[in-house]
């Protein structure tokens, strides 16, 4: 029987929602900073970005087509439900090995969902 089919990721593109994301839980790695913010939405979405001090737009898109394709393959099964995921590439994601990336990755959604179940838990009553 075949496996499931991944879920559908929608794409952060509107600066307002970038700028939300970053009131949410920041999880720093080697190769990225994760900033992800409960939306309330049915399906998680995630945005990329990628400043100039990565380098050249040569290695900027590098950087970017990179972690897009870590989130096409690690937010199906990984993302926070619902959230708002936001990738900020560092310099060291365009050279990195890309199995080390996607461990970045998984390491960082599983401590943000950690956080995030953490943060919004209630407390039990007396």
């Amino acid at each position: 029987m075949p496996a499931d089919p991944p879920r559908p990721l929608g794409r952060l593109k509107a600066r307002r929602d970038f700028l939300a994301a970053n009131r949410g839980e920041r999880i720093v790695t080697e190769s990225f900073i994760l900033l992800v913010r409960p939306a309330g939405r049915a399906t998680p979405r995630v945005g990329f970005t990628v400043s100039r001090r990565i380098g050249s737009a040569v290695a900027r898109n590098r950087a970017k087509r990179r972690l897009r394709e870590v989130a096409r393959l690690e937010l199906p099964a990984h993302a926070v439900p619902g959230a708002d995921h936001v990738f900020i590439a560092r310099p060291v994601a365009r050279e990195l090995a890309f199995a080390s990336l996607r461990a970045d990755a998984r390491r960082a959604l599983a401590r943000a969902g950690k956080r995030l179940a953490a943060r919004h838990q209630v407390p039990a009553e007396a």
